[in-house]
């Protein structure tokens, strides 16, 4: 597998935010891998997977997500958003999140091979979290071999084999006796929980929980039987990268990428599928969202319409980066209480994460969430509906930088469901996923990404056969 020289913090995006914490005449990435202290390794390994799921899946992931339109006054994303990247386009994420796969697992490594514990699940949590992207994109990746250094051709596990691999590792590391931690204790350079392990334990759970969720298609029985053992120990609060301030290297990595990098605000317009759903709820993080103006029609860059008079997608150089956010958490939660626990309990979780959501961009979800809300759950529906508000609101809530797991949520759930007309038609429905009008593909929605070119190239023990963008993962 090709392995990217980063420097020792935040080069995968040029992030220069850390430098209080880490000597930066020490690169890790140059030094023997055999001892190196974990706080110095940790900063480059967080903020490398920020880099990697924070710009280039970002972008695409919300493009299918119907967040945001390719504008049709520019051509940066219209491979997306007309579902034609291949093999060859958007390389950058895999290698980068291999990239700070590899520092993860040094960590993990000598962490093990000092016991101490607390890095250890912290590596260990990590890993199971970057894989899992992988994994839900591309399906088959390497994953027992690539914790191997030296090894720059592992085999690929199939992404069956990955899911059990991450239980049984999260379930190895959570079975560590932290309070017999040797070695140094994480603090500042834990730019996630400041080495509250607490927090660790139930980002681990957290995790196992999305992991099995992710399975309720391909394997219900698997699924049900995981997360009757989880208890409640979940996350309540974000899993977050927060440290970004409005300089250049040092911002938010999807502001960064799309905006100052690209030295442009106008490549991404609001999506008819999302504004429209907000727009018709009168959804106060419409405004949030976009700029004034309409909305483009899913994948429409040929339009003709005026470009000064089309949304533009808000952005913040300031936003955090989430793992796990808060309310994705509690949606998760939710749903496993429908499926699993005749709905105890779900409504409280599903009202919380919604106002969690409302919250975080200064909005008050009470009046929506009530009685007669236009998001009031609905308590007496049958399993489908009250997954239909879930899955939704959670679609909603991964705005804008999680797009990638709403993605992943729409193949798994059918939810917001397809529309079997185009978005000029006056029977579309609002907030029904459209397929671009420049679609490639026949009228097949993408369910993944294709392995990348670098890798099929120079990895023998890649996969020989290349896989469309339409053909499903495992789990679907």
């Amino acid at each position: 597998m090709k392995k990217i020289i980063v420097s020792a913090l935040c080069m995968i995006f040029l992030f220069a935010s850390c430098e209080d914490d880490l000597d930066i005449n020490r690169d890790p990435d140059r030094l023997s891998p055999d001892g190196v202290a974990p706080a110095t390794e940790l900063p480059s390994a967080i903020t490398g997977i920020v880099g990697a799921q924070g710009a280039e899946f970002a972008i695409i992931g919300g493009m299918w997500s119907q967040f945001w339109a390719q504008s049709n006054a520019a051509n940066q994303y219209r491979t997306i958003d007309a579902y034609s990247i291949n093999s060859t386009n958007y390389q950058g994420a895999w290698n980068n999140m291999y990239d700070a796969l590899g520092d993860v697992r040094n960590i993990k490594r000598n962490a093990f091979e000092a016991g101490n514990w607390n890095y250890y699940l912290i590596a260990t949590t990590l890993e199971v979290y970057g894989s899992q992207i992988l994994a839900d994109w591309y399906d088959d990746i390497p994953y027992e071999d690539a914790n191997d250094f030296t090894n720059f051709e592992p085999s690929f596990n199939t992404g069956e084999q990955v899911y059990d691999l991450m239980i049984a590792d999260l379930n190895d590391a959570l079975s560590k006796n932290l309070a017999s931690s040797q070695g140094s204790a994480p603090q500042s350079d834990d730019f996630i929980f400041a080495g509250d392990m607490s927090k660790w334990v139930q980002f681990a759970n957290t995790l196992k929980l999305k992991i099995y969720l992710r399975q309720t298609n391909a394997r219900p029985s698997v699924a049900q039987s995981g997360i009757a053992t989880l208890g409640n120990n979940f996350l309540s609060e974000d899993a977050a990268m927060t440290q970004f301030i409005d300089e250049a290297n040092r911002s938010n990595p999807l502001y960064e990428s799309d905006r100052r990098q690209l030295n442009t605000a106008t490549n991404l317009r609001a999506s008819t599928t999302m504004h429209s759903f907000l727009s018709d709820n009168a959804d106060p993080r419409l405004d949030a969202f976009y700029g004034t103006g309409v909305p483009l029609n899913q994948g429409d860059y040929q339009s003709g319409a005026a470009p000064a008079s089309i949304s533009i997608v808000n952005l913040s150089a300031t936003t955090p980066v989430y793992f796990i956010s808060a309310e994705h958490s509690m949606f998760m939660q939710a749903e496993a209480r429908e499926r699993y626990s005749a709905g105890a309990g779900a409504k409280a979780l599903y009202d919380a994460a919604v106002t969690e959501s409302f919250n975080k961009w200064g909005f008050d979800a009470a009046p929506f969430i009530a009685s007669g809300g236009v998001y009031e759950y609905p308590t007496a529906g049958t399993l489908e509906e009250k997954l239909e508000a879930i899955i939704t609101q959670k679609w909603i809530s991964s705005f804008p930088g999680n797009g990638f797991e709403s993605f992943f949520e729409h193949n798994r759930t059918g939810i917001p469901a397809e529309s079997s007309v185009a978005q000029s038609d006056p029977g579309y429905v609002s907030g029904q996923f459209a397929y671009s009008v420049e679609g490639s593909t026949g009228g097949e929605f993408p369910q993944r990404l294709e392995w990348p070119n670098d890798e099929l190239t120079r990895n023998a023990n890649a996969p020989s056969t290349p896989v469309k963008i339409t053909v499903p993962v495992w789990w679907k």
